[in-house]
């Protein structure tokens, strides 16, 4: 130990090239004492420290007793200190190997002699250093993408990938991009049950497609199935990967362009437009038909239910009719005579109602009577607008009341004829006034 404390001391004036216990400090050169020390002089020195840490004595070439070299062979003691020293060290320096850093987002495999040990998190680790132990850092936060059917962008097809076969026996050019990342416990099954897992992945996105697409007609995987397609794509990549153990989750399945192959986009196209003037003719019939048949609908409702009124009211009234015939029969029954005067007096009313002139035929001559039944409304009507005069004094003379000027259509009739017909209308007036 001594020896070791000599070797690594710096306060050693002579560094090694005094005497044996270092007590005398080296003497400076004669000559130029500002000159740099010898190259040969420092290697030396430093070749009798390290001896003398294995039990070696160093010394100079001309000191007496030097021996071979200037130099003692090593006791076995100091040779056994000096090599436990420097494996103590390597040993030290081994295990410092064993600690390493996990960054965040990342775990570390840590494998012993090849196979799976365990799985460290993020942060400052440490392991039985190598070849006991090794660790593999894999990143679970990052989202690996892919594409399939081109690369980088739309123009850049890969037509073995992006060429695929539907149901109807179409060909579809398919251009897809799936995202994908390592779950919290899959780097495992990531490192160790696949051999090149980003290539599985691949090849399973590429296959689920072909199956679905395989699946489905032409038009739906163009233009409506698209989502419906990703969806299916993603849940067979997903059971695929989970049979394999590829500690793989599927986060996205992306279509990002569907159409025909380039050699028949002309003709789709033209099929498209003429499916497209179908369509529009078909909805333009639909939209007219959905006009006139409401319409019609609502004609022929109105028509019925007019006629269904047309015959309540004749059944109404017919039984209407027949009820009261069926009242009138029964008081003819009681008194025939009264009953039949009375429909007589009805019926010149009704007639009487709607004329407003009247011809009076006499029974005694030739002659006809005129009664102006419109006149005589008249007269009524304005009697009833103005009101009753106040009673005259006792043998103030009366006005006359104006008759009626009596005409006829032939020759003049007598005053006696006249007076008769009259008398007999107003008896006929006098008998439909009592019946009512």
């Amino acid at each position: 130990m001594p020896r070791i404390t000599k070797l690594f001391n710096l306060n050693d004036p002579g560094w090694g090239r005094g005497n044996n216990n270092g007590s005398e400090p080296p003497k400076k050169p004669k000559g130029n004492g500002d000159s740099p020390p010898d190259l040969d002089e420092v290697w030396r020195d430093f070749n009798n420290r390290v001896g003398s840490l294995f039990g070696r004595k160093g010394g100079g070439g001309n000191r007496p007793g030097g021996g071979r070299g200037g130099m003692t062979p090593p006791s076995p003691r100091g040779a056994k200190v000096g090599l436990a020293i420097v494996a103590g060290v390597a040993v030290l320096v081994w295990l410092a190997s064993g600690f390493y850093i996990v960054q965040e987002g990342q775990v570390a495999v840590v494998t012993q002699f090849g196979k799976y040990k365990s799985t460290a998190p993020a942060g400052f680790q440490w392991r039985l250093p190598y070849p006991i132990q090794n660790a593999e850092t894999v990143n679970i936060s990052q989202l690996r993408t892919f594409e399939v059917g081109f690369r980088g962008s739309s123009r850049n097809k890969v037509l073995p990938e992006a060429l695929m076969l539907t149901t109807d026996e179409n060909i579809v050019d398919m251009q897809f991009v799936v995202q994908y990342r390592l779950r919290a416990d899959g780097a495992p099954n990531y490192l160790f049950n696949m051999r090149d897992p980003d290539d599985s992945v691949r090849q399973a996105a590429e296959t689920a497609m072909r199956e679905i697409v395989g699946k489905k007609p032409m038009d739906f995987v163009l233009y409506e199935g698209r989502t419906e397609v990703s969806v299916e794509v993603q849940n067979l990549m997903q059971q695929i990967l989970d049979r394999y153990k590829s500690g793989i989750q599927i986060s996205t399945v992306a279509i990002q362009n569907v159409q025909p192959p380039e050699q028949v986009q002309a003709a789709f196209d033209d099929a498209v437009k003429a499916g497209q003037d179908r369509e529009r003719q078909i909805n333009e019939g639909q939209a007219y038909a959905n006009q006139v048949i409401p319409l019609a609908g609502g004609q022929a409702s109105r028509m019925l239910e007019q006629a269904e009124g047309y015959r309540a009211k004749v059944l109404g009234d017919a039984k209407g009719d027949a009820a009261r015939f069926t009242s009138i029969l029964a008081e003819y029954q009681k008194a025939p005579t009264i009953m039949r005067e009375r429909l007589y007096l009805e019926t010149m009313q009704e007639i009487f109602s709607r004329a407003s002139k009247v011809m009076v035929d006499t029974k005694n001559g030739n002659n006809l009577m005129y009664l102006p039944l419109d006149k005589i409304m008249q007269q009524a009507a304005r009697d009833a607008s103005n009101p009753p005069q106040p009673t005259s004094l006792p043998g103030a003379s009366q006005p006359a009341v104006p008759q009626p000027p009596a005409r006829s259509t032939g020759t003049t009739s007598t005053s006696g004829n006249s007076g008769s017909s009259n008398n007999s209308v107003n008896n006929t007036l006098s008998r439909d006034r009592a019946a009512r």
